[in-house]
């Protein structure tokens, strides 16, 4: 299968989403599409897929179904700009690799994540998690 280019993905290639104050989200790389999570599918399960005649109905299928394994064939790269609170937290429940700036090689800039007041609340007393 060689490489494919999704006109949507491409689109979204090198353009940064603000987040938060100082952070941002933007598309690096991908590599893959539906049809690669589709052959990937057909792989796993051989004869099993032919009650899906279109892809759109497979991918359905494996949605539904929790069977995930086929969606990891597909790779996004991001560079992501968020505050170490965020980081801490998202890449504790991640399932990627993550390359991060090394305060040891580099100078760090000199700013912090200060919530607007509107977003600061107070502990909740029923609710011990948050």
């Amino acid at each position: 299968m060689a490489h494919c280019v999704v006109s949507e993905a491409e689109a979204l290639l090198d353009k940064e989403f603000p987040v938060l104050d100082k952070g941002f989200v933007r598309l690096v790389d991908y590599l893959g599409s539906d049809s690669r999570i589709v052959q990937a599918a057909r792989v796993s399960y051989g004869e099993g897929t032919k009650s899906f005649r279109q892809d759109k109905g497979l991918i359905a299928y494996l949605m539904r179904n929790d069977h995930t394994s086929p969606f990891e064939q597909v790779n996004f790269t991001f560079h992501i700009k968020m505050p170490i609170f965020v980081a801490r937290q998202w890449i504790r429940h991640r399932t990627a690799r993550v390359n991060e700036i090394s305060g040891r090689y580099s100078v760090m800039a000199d700013e912090a994540y200060i919530p607007a007041m509107e977003h600061i609340n107070l502990q909740s007393e029923d609710n011990k998690q948050g």
